[in-house]
């Protein structure tokens, strides 16, 4: 049956068209992640992050979204975070800057196109400054050298402007290729070109891990043994939350909501007042992957800023001491981690399915369309209804993926946790949710496409 399907996308010429520009954007996409920024070299980056593990787990974080490519420190290492960063910053600004407010309540195209256009705007200063924190954190480290980075001397300035242009630019050159998948495409093309981040260096890591515990050479030692249980018993555990993840993405809880109608009825035009019924599908995890990235952002922010810190060339004392301290005890390896990551988790998914639902205003919609909720009065009432439905959902909604997202951390056997020098690690949780969610949206959107292209062809 999946064969018959294939063949059926494959057999829509509009379709083929959109999946074969796609797969020629995320080639060039993947050529572009192995293209060095000027001035610094790739094995020198390496080897000073194996000889610091603590930064390496902060790599790890921050790989998810780059694809592995700020081990090779390309044009493309920074990924879309600050195009993410912007995005999630002008949606949370519109509940408190008027004008954006405005725009979102204007709707359509030309307001969507606005907001897109500002978006874009912010993220050139957040890619500039995100470039210059992680060149700064690299060059603390050794990965690049005191003579070709520092803005304040004059024979590194031009370099330094160089390489911080290079990683702005690369930034936005992701960006245009990710609204090109959305406009010609398949698929939201940011999240496509996150899904193939993550996925892609997944062969790598696999095999280096085989090879690292002579799992498919002459050894048949205990140590190979072991690690190809570990192995299967990871694929195991990744199929088991990937259908719980599927299962929670698709969960809503649909709420009856009556629209007015009128039908003509006989030779007099005779008007019959009616009522039509529909539903509000309120769906279990509304912040999708957004609370995910909020939370790791906290996360790690006090191991960034740490690392910027602890350096022996610093003459304050207990500030380097409380970064040093900062180091040992606020990472991923410590026991209290999981703990705290659950509960900024469910906070987050919380903060933004609130932020999402003022934004919607169901009420007030449903009362200008003259549509009710049985039982409750239009406006304030139903919006009342709606929201306290909305937080029960919710509540099973940011359980389900905290836990999750924290499972891993107490399964040794399940690489999932974050990355670090001596360890190869093959999904985050984070990235398994982005994997599922990303899946499932594109999937529907070749389904309509499909069902789009029969119906055109049925009516020719």
């Amino acid at each position: 049956m999946w064969w018959n399907r294939l063949k059926s996308i494959w057999a829509s010429p509009d379709l083929r068209k959109k999946i074969l520009i796609t797969l020629g954007i995320l080639v060039i996409y993947r050529l572009a992640a192995n293209i060095p920024v000027p001035g610094i070299s790739p094995s020198t980056v390496n080897s000073a992050l194996a000889k610091n593990p603590d930064l390496s787990q902060i790599v790890g974080l921050l790989s998810i979204f780059s694809g592995g490519s700020i081990q090779n420190f390309s044009i493309v290492s920074l990924g879309v975070y600050p195009y993410i960063t912007a995005s999630i910053v002008i949606q949370l600004l519109q509940q408190i800057v008027p004008s954006l407010e405005r725009i979102a309540r204007e709707g359509g195209e030309a307001a969507q196109e606005r907001l897109s256009q500002i978006t874009r705007y912010l993220a050139v200063p957040l890619a500039f400054l995100q470039g210059f924190g992680q060149l700064t954190l690299f060059a603390s480290i050794g990965a690049i050298t005191a003579s070709s980075f520092n803005l304040l001397n004059g024979s590194t300035f031009l370099p330094t402007i160089t390489m911080l242009i290079t990683l702005t630019a690369g930034v936005m050159f992701v960006v245009w290729l990710g609204e090109l998948i959305t406009e010609n495409g398949i698929g939201n093309g940011i999240s496509i070109l996150i899904f193939v981040n993550i996925l892609s260096p997944l062969t790598q890591s696999v095999s280096q891990y085989f090879l690292s515990n002579g799992i498919g050479s002459n050894s048949t030692g205990t140590n190979a043994m072991s690690s190809l249980i570990q192995f299967i018993f990871f694929l195991i555990v990744s199929v088991f939350l990937t259908v719980i993840l599927t299962y929670i993405t698709l969960a809503d809880r649909r709420v009856p909501v009556q629209y007015p109608s009128k039908n003509v009825l006989g030779a007099r035009r005779a008007m019959l007042d009616s009522s039509q019924r529909s539903y509000i599908p309120v769906k279990l995890n509304m912040g999708g992957m957004i609370p995910l990235i909020f939370a790791q952002s906290i996360m790690v922010f006090p191991m960034i800023v740490s690392s910027y810190l602890a350096v022996p060339q610093d003459k304050i004392v207990w500030l380097r001491n409380l970064s040093s301290w900062m180091q040992l005890n606020i990472t991923p390896s410590a026991a209290w981690y999981p703990y705290a990551f659950f509960v900024v988790i469910i906070f987050f998914t919380f903060f933004y399915a609130e932020t999402l639902f003022e934004q919607q205003r169901w009420g007030e919609n449903l009362r200008k369309q003259g549509a009710f909720v049985t039982g409750y009065r239009p406006g304030e009432a139903t919006e009342s209804y709606l929201r306290r439905i909305m937080w029960r959902v919710t509540l099973w909604g940011a359980l389900s993926l905290a836990l999750i997202s924290v499972v891993t951390f107490f399964i040794p056997g399940f690489k999932i946790a974050y990355s670090n020098s001596n360890a190869t690690g093959f999904l985050t949780a984070a990235s398994l949710i982005i994997v599922v969610q990303v899946g499932i949206d594109t999937i529907k959107q070749v389904e309509a496409n499909l069902l789009t292209s029969n119906y055109s062809g049925f009516l020719s």
